[in-house]
């Protein structure tokens, strides 16, 4: 049986939803000079971290790093793409059902990065150097948990869409807890994989340009003129970004993916595709956890020669340019199947 997908799509709407991705671009190229300005100016360079996940020094990345040409690189170049995104959806995209709560995360997860940001700056440079993990982790649920409220209470979505068996599956107020665990996680992983050049913004990038088609399916434009509005910020950003980097986005940007990414996985309805679309994020994030646990439960011997994954390619030999755009290449790969699965799970 074969399903014929018909959908109609206003010019103008189409144009508007593109024009947010342009703007998102334009306005993230024009503000990059200032902060660049300001953070050599300030000499807001990021400090490296000497200890790893178990509070262990971090002997092979700290080889790693003493291995490269050594030059001080600005932090929180994140903040070019939280503002512009912030600007351009709160003037053009504004929609209480649709894109508050995608900005609310951005701007939310974005404030966590940025208070564990300063604090790296002001450090002295040893141990990790910015907000202890449990606080990190304290204030992401909270604005997570807020997130949930507001999608519980004021959205009203009580249950989540099951691909496989084309059926929804009602959780109640139980939606709250999982749309935390979700923005949480999403938020943890994008930060875990924020570690080579290029590497987060590339495969975000690819994340947010599926969901902007997915959203579209859904006729949710203003979620999906949020994503291309993300797409184009990422695209400024990665332009400057592609190793050698001239700055990092460091937490502020990280986080600030990270829960905007858990946040459009839910308005859409897509939870359990997130994993298939977000596959190299799981990966970062899963190779970290199977670290800690192997040390943990087997008196300190590894999986991994260091995780996350992509530190375990480049100690094997692979430059970090091949291990970023592989895993860009995967990203890709692996958002596109998700696209399939959704399309396979809702029309045909």
């Amino acid at each position: 049986m074969h399903t014929t997908l018909l959908i109609a799509v206003q010019t103008d709407t189409l144009i508007r939803v593109l024009l947010l991705g342009f703007l998102g671009f334009l306005l993230s190229m024009l503000i990059t000079p200032i902060y660049t300005t300001l953070a050599y100016r300030y000499q807001w360079w990021k400090k490296p971290r000497t200890l790893d996940a178990t509070g262990k020094p971090a002997t092979l990345l700290m080889k790693l790093h003493a291995a490269k040409p050594k030059r001080n690189r600005p932090a929180m170049a994140g903040i070019v793409f939280v503002v512009s995104a912030a600007i351009v959806t709160a003037l053009f995209n504004l929609s209480r059902t649709q894109t508050w709560l995608p900005l609310a995360g951005l701007v939310g997860g974005g404030a966590v990065g940025l208070i564990d940001d300063i604090i790296n700056l002001k450090g002295n440079g040893t141990g990790i150097s910015g907000l202890r993990s449990k606080v990190k982790l304290l204030l992401t649920t909270l604005v997570a948990f807020i997130g949930g409220l507001y999608f519980y209470y004021k959205l009203d979505v009580v249950s989540i869409h099951i691909p496989a068996v084309q059926s929804e599956w009602h959780l109640g107020w139980l939606i709250v807890p999982l749309f935390t665990f979700v923005v949480v996680a999403t938020a943890n992983a994008v930060n875990i994989s924020d570690g080579m050049d290029g590497l987060a913004g590339g495969l975000t990038s690819s994340a947010f340009a599926v969901y902007a088609i997915i959203a579209a399916f859904e006729g949710r434009f203003g979620v999906a003129g949020f994503c291309l509005t993300m797409v184009g910020t990422l695209l400024s950003y990665t332009w400057f970004n592609i190793p050698p980097a001239r700055f990092l986005m460091t937490d502020i940007g990280s986080f600030a993916l990270g829960t905007a990414l858990g946040v459009v996985a839910m308005i859409t309805d897509t939870v359990l595709l997130l994993p298939i679309i977000g596959l190299v994020f799981v990966a970062e994030a899963g190779s970290s956890a199977i670290q800690i646990i192997s040390k943990k439960l087997r008196n300190g011997k590894k999986v991994f020669k260091i995780a996350p994954i992509h530190y375990h390619f480049e100690v094997g030999g692979w430059p970090a340019t091949k291990v970023t755009m592989r895993f860009w290449i995967i990203g890709q790969v692996s958002a596109v199947l998700g696209l399939i699965i959704f399309l396979l799970g809702r029309y045909v």
